[in-house]
């Protein structure tokens, strides 16, 4: 995370909808937390956002930050918050089917 660049909390971030909203994020410069239980989508979505949008494995750690996390555990979702630096905005994606 950049103390410059804006960082943004993608819930649900790898699904189909979060992850194109990630491309499009990370496109404009900004950080991106991405908190997703996987329990519709897979880790994998992420290394294809990565190589959409050009990513090195170095600036992948920096800017693309994933926790695997079930928002409905608030004591883990709680983590979340705790790990990172100040969130400039929320995108909530989650659900389940």
């Amino acid at each position: 995370m950049s103390d410059t660049r804006a960082t943004i909390l993608v819930t649900g971030g790898c699904g189909y909808i979060g992850t194109h909203t990630i491309v499009c994020l990370l496109q404009k410069d900004y950080d991106v937390v991405v908190a997703d239980n996987l329990s519709n989508s897979s880790i994998v979505s992420l290394d294809r956002v990565a190589e959409i949008v050009g990513l090195s494995e170095h600036d992948r750690a920096s800017r693309l930050v994933f926790h695997q996390v079930d928002i409905c555990d608030e004591a883990a979702f709680r983590k979340v918050f705790e790990s990172s630096p100040r969130f400039e905005s929320c995108i909530h994606f989650a659900g389940l089917k």
